[in-house]
């Protein structure tokens, strides 16, 4: 099994935005109902303090939460399913690493062209792409929750140069990342 690496206010978020990227990574269990969804589920959000999180299907049912009959998190939808979800991993625990094509298809174990198709296919976007906007929710985070400065965040997200992260932060955003931030506080 392998886990990511996302704090409580990290995965809310993409629970509230219904963020399909994390499907599978985990899943939100309410207290309340002991119902239990993927992050991407269009159902009515519960209260943030009864929710919990878990990384493994086999412990969300262990703890006594049944599925959710309307994102069905225990259908697996693709027979791909199970090596993007292994791509995806990688690339949000490996964001801040300098990666090629090769390394993630190293990773998975298959070839960089059949890796692009199949994460293409099932996701609608490049590794490439899906890394960057990784990278760019991660700097997102932390331009609202740190003093730290864009260059700091930059680096620490894993963009190489700095016209490259205002190039993409822009790009995904729609703003800078200095408006963000004013945007946000």
């Amino acid at each position: 099994m392998t886990t990511i690496c996302l704090s409580f206010d990290e995965m809310w978020e993409k629970i509230i935005a219904c963020d399909r990227k994390y499907d599978g990574l985990f899943y939100t269990a309410v207290k309340t109902t002991k119902i239990y969804c993927r992050p991407s589920c269009r159902s009515r959000k519960p209260k943030k303090i009864n929710v919990a999180f878990y990384f493994d299907i086999n412990e969300v049912e262990q703890a006594g939460f049944r599925a959710c009959k309307r994102c069905q998190p225990e259908v697996e939808h693709s027979p791909h399913i199970g090596l993007v979800r292994t791509i995806i991993s990688f690339l949000v625990n490996h964001y801040r690493q300098q990666l090629v094509l090769q390394d993630i298809a190293d990773h998975a174990g298959i070839s960089p062209y059949y890796l692009e198709r199949v994460f293409k296919q099932e996701t609608d976007e490049t590794p490439r792409t899906y890394l960057e906007k990784i990278r760019v929710d991660k700097a997102a985070y932390l331009l609202t929750s740190t003093d730290r400065t864009n260059l700091e965040i930059c680096y620490e997200v894993g963009f190489q140069s700095p016209s490259n992260f205002y190039r993409v932060f822009r790009r995904l955003k729609n703003c800078s990342p200095s408006e963000f931030r004013n945007l946000v506080r």
